[in-house]
């Protein structure tokens, strides 16, 4: 037995010589910047994941009509750049952040109103709840947005919206804001004051290109970070779901999620992979009565009910679910659904980033 084993065993823990020189050895570490792992070992190795956030539920019915009285009284322009509203987690106070990794907005814009131009190192989306005449400039090729669509940004590509319509046209926002921020990565940059195209055709660029299902062009071979296409369809979404439910009617086994859940993943053109490399982006469909599986992932997500109703059960509390409502599903949450009729339902989280890590976890509950 060494000399310092010897002392540790002769010591009186309980006495007050050693309680006055493990004061002591406390206050050293302070001055030091240090922090022994025995007094918080808990918090920073739990035992199962322990957010700060909290699931919550955004009723459309209250977040439409604060954003049109944004729309009355805030212009759109330079610094502000967005009229966008964050859904902030009642578990984050004092940010604005959705989970802890992502960032949800509700962005309106008035008729013949335009958002400049600018670009950020962080990764956005927009899904369109409602609406068209609206369109988003990505790089110089313009890009429609309408009902049911999902429009990518990734990062560091300038973009610009403008309203060409007599009516306000709002939308959900997505972005990795809370991530980014966190891990110090942040870029930023203004564009140009005006968007300047003179409009959107039908098909972007990005469709004609990479549009075509299963067809890759020669000359663009090669995998990329983010998808190069700009525009996913709802056509094409409401169809490929369609297809799902149909075909299990049919007796044709492998097309469901699970009995009555038919679901699409957003994906890379060019990898096979999540469309944007800090998102997945789903949309899902569920058959009238379907009740869904109990998961709970260290992934968190954010859904927003796109069409139908239903209830959606976190952590045990039961919440009913109408048109454009939004819901934040943190990490280690228990979670299922049921629909009253047809529920579709749009969904994104934070799981590509930890897949990459080896950090993703998931269980299912009967």
């Amino acid at each position: 037995m060494t000399a310092v084993e010897n002392r540790t065993t002769d010591r009186d823990f309980d006495g007050p010589e050693h309680q006055a020189d493990l004061a002591e050895l406390y206050r050293d570490f302070d001055a030091a910047g240090m922090t022994p792992l025995w007094t918080c070992r808990g918090d920073l190795q739990p035992f199962h994941p322990q957010p700060r956030a909290v699931p919550h539920l955004w009723r459309w019915s209250t977040l439409y009509p604060l954003a049109a009285r944004s729309g009355e009284l805030v212009p759109v322009g330079r610094g502000g750049e967005r009229r966008a509203i964050s859904l902030g987690n009642p578990g984050l106070p004092g940010d604005p952040y959705t989970t802890p990794t992502l960032w949800a907005a509700i962005q309106y814009l008035n008729p013949h109103e335009d958002a400049p131009e600018h670009r950020h190192s962080q990764t956005a989306f927009r899904f369109v709840l409602e609406g068209e005449g609206v369109w988003t400039v990505v790089d110089d090729d313009p890009v429609a947005m309408r009902r049911g669509d999902l429009l990518l940004t990734p990062g560091w590509h300038f973009h610009g919206h403008q309203n060409l319509s007599d009516s306000p046209m709002a939308w959900l926002d997505g972005l990795d804001i809370p991530l980014v921020a966190q891990t110090d990565q942040g870029f930023f940059e203004f564009g140009r004051e005006q968007v300047t195209a003179p409009g959107a055709p039908e098909r972007s660029n990005s469709e004609r290109l990479w549009g075509g299902p299963g067809l890759t062009p020669v000359a663009a071979l090669g995998a990329r970070p983010q998808s190069p296409l700009m525009a996913y369809r709802w056509v094409q979404t409401d169809a490929a779901l369609t297809a799902q439910l149909e075909l299990a009617d049919e007796g044709v086994a492998g097309t469901l999620v699970e009995p009555g859940h038919a679901a699409v993943r957003f994906t890379n053109p060019t990898t096979g992979g999540d469309a944007l490399t800090t998102m997945r982006t789903e949309m899902h469909r569920l058959a009238d009565g379907t009740h869904t599986a109990r998961t709970r992932t260290t992934a968190s997500s954010v859904w927003q009910v796109f069409d139908g109703g239903g209830t959606v059960t976190m952590d045990g509390q039961a919440r009913t679910l109408e048109h454009g409502d939004v819901f934040a599903v943190p990490a280690w949450t228990e979670f299922s659904l049921q629909a009253a009729g047809r529920l579709d339902l749009f969904t994104f989280s934070d799981a590509p980033v930890f897949e990459k890590l080896s950090l993703l976890r998931t269980e299912v509950s009967a």
